[in-house]
Order: C-alpha cells, then sequence, then structure tokens
C-alpha cells in the first residue's frame, strides 16, 4: 500500500514534525522499532486545543483532538523515515492520555481518533495494540496526548 497516497486520498494534511521542548528526542529507532514521542493536540491554525474532556470538550470534540495528535504522530514517522513512509511495516502500539474529569469514562471513544486515523493511512499495518488512559492535567492544559511505536522493514 501506498501511504502517501492514502493520505492524498484521504484529504489530509500532515502538520509540520515539531521538534522536542524539552531534553527528550521526538523519534528514537531501536532495531526496526520506532519510538514516538507523545503527541499533544494542536489544531490546523498551531494552536493548542486545551481542556477537560467531560468539562470544556465533549467526546466528539475529543476525538478530533486525538486524531490531531494522529497527524503528528505520522508527521513525526515521515521525518524519521527521511520522508519515506513506505519504510512503515506496521504500527505496533498507540498509547493515549485524555485530559478528563473524574466522572468522564469515555476514554477509549476519544483515543479512537488517533486509531480510527491510523488505520485509515495503514490499513491492515495500522492496526494496533492500545492503552487509553485518564489522566487529570497534560502539558501546557492540552486535551489530548498520543505517543506511538511502529515496526520498520
Amino acid at each position: 500500500m501506498d501511504f502517501e497516497k492514502k493520505i492524498n486520498e484521504l484529504g489530509l494534511t500532515l502538520p509540520e514534525a515539531k521538534a522536542p521542548v524539552g531534553n527528550y528526542v521526538a523519534t528514537k529507532t531501536v532495531n526496526k522499532m520506532l519510538f514516538i514521542s507523545g503527541q499533544i493536540s494542536i489544531n490546523e491554525n498551531g494552536e493548542l486545543i486545551k481542556g477537560k474532556v467531560g468539562k470544556d470538550l465533549d467526546t466528539e470534540a475529543g476525538y478530533n483532538a486525538a486524531k490531531r495528535c494522529a497527524l503528528s504522530i505520522v508527521a513525526q514517522v515521515k521525518k524519521a523515515c527521511n520522508d519515506d513512509l513506505s519504510k512503515i511495516k506496521s504500527c505496533v502500539k498507540l498509547t493515549g492520555f485524555v485530559n478528563s474529569t473524574d466522572n468522564f469514562t469515555d476514554q477509549p471513544k476519544v483515543i479512537n481518533g488517533a486509531s480510527d486515523l491510523i488505520a485509515s493511512i495503514f490499513g491492515d499495518a495500522g492496526m494496533h495494540t492500545r492503552a487509553a488512559v485518564s489522566t487529570n492535567s497534560l502539558p501546557l492544559g492540552v486535551s489530548v496526548e498520543v505517543d506511538a511505536i511502529f515496526e520498520l522493514k
């Protein structure tokens, strides 16, 4: 499957793969495993998607925030692969963190935004294991953060 072609067919625009703002790297390859640091929810205008899901955002808005995280993940993957997504064998795992209220229990529905986007681009190679975790706060007050592990060919 041509992943770049699929991105175009879906009408998706990848954001710029941002450099880390702390003492860590955006990506790291170990053997044939590509680790992507957590990508936070940033909209198409480069603005942070902030707030608690269940209070400031509903489940659908959280889903869209997670989708934006996944777009940033794909941008980081592409950069790590020197703009050649054909180097990807599969997505192994996503871990999603949802800044949510104490009584919000639909974290999996929120993180489906990231899972659905990865599966739509990578097809069967995009089917992954996953965790969807609630948290009381995330960096810069964002709503969602997702990290990923990919297998390289």
